[in-house]
């Protein structure tokens, strides 16, 4: 992880500056599976600091090609590491401010009770028309979820089955829906009180895929924006990492 430490000096002088009255609004990109926790990750934010985060949501793969054709976003939070490295590299983030917020948990989820056992053995047994992911061009998760599969050589048999969502919130709301009877979906989807809490889901041992670490840059855009500068550091506080792990994410030492 790359933080260099006169640019989180300069973010702790910018999140004290509602002290002095100052308070602005940030255009945030957040990827899909990240919906619940940063909504309420902005709303603590705000108390916090009086600074507002207007957030849009979509792939991480959606925003990088709105970003480099000069979509106004001042912070992406991306559900991977490679886009906002490339965005840094390409000239479209700060130098140094990128960093990974959280690492995703993928997990085999059915809006039927029952339906998915603790070992995935559907996948190989069970008979189903349908199973739902993200596109893995766009979304991480949906590349994860190619990687598992390879993995465990259910990808050439479970193709012809494939329904593809834009993002992993369309791919969940096709599960829940019942359209689809299974799928891959992110923990913090499906999570509540620390279990899944609808359905039967089997969450993916991380050594199994990819590592889905999911990092943020401050974009060039917002490189002068207080409210930009006072976000990227109030996700490294307590407060937001608990409300990160709260959704079943891991936490990057």
């Amino acid at each position: 992880m790359r933080h260099n430490k006169l640019f989180a000096m300069t973010l702790t002088v910018f999140i004290l500056l509602n002290s002095s009255g100052f308070a602005d609004t940030t255009l945030v990109a957040v990827a899909s599976n990240f919906t619940k926790p940063m909504t309420e990750i902005a709303a603590e934010f705000e108390k916090a600091t009086g600074h507002t985060a207007k957030l849009s949501f979509s792939s991480s793969g959606k925003f990088v090609s709105q970003i480099e054709n000069g979509a106004p976003f001042d912070v992406f939070l991306s559900a991977d590491e490679s886009s906002p490295l490339r965005l840094e590299k390409d000239g479209f983030a700060v130098s140094g401010s990128t960093h990974t917020y959280a690492i995703g948990k993928l997990v085999l989820w059915s809006s039927i009770p029952g339906y998915i056992d603790d070992q995935g053995a559907i996948l190989a047994n069970g008979k189903f028309e349908h199973i739902a992911l993200a596109d893995p061009k766009l979304a991480p998760y949906g590349a994860a979820a190619v990687d598992y599969l390879n993995q465990h050589k259910l990808l050439k048999k479970l193709q012809p089955l494939m329904v593809m969502g834009e993002n992993i919130s369309q791919t969940h709301q096709l599960i829940s829906s019942g359209n689809v009877e299974l799928g891959f979906v992110a923990l913090s989807q499906v999570i509540e009180n620390g279990k899944i809490n609808s359905g039967s889901g089997m969450i993916i041992p991380t050594n199994q895929h990819h590592p889905i670490k999911q990092s943020v840059a401050l974009l060039k855009i917002g490189a002068e924006n207080p409210a930009a500068q006072a976000l990227i550091h109030y996700l490294n506080l307590p407060v937001a990492k608990n409300i990160i792990q709260k959704y079943g994410y891991g936490i990057s030492e």
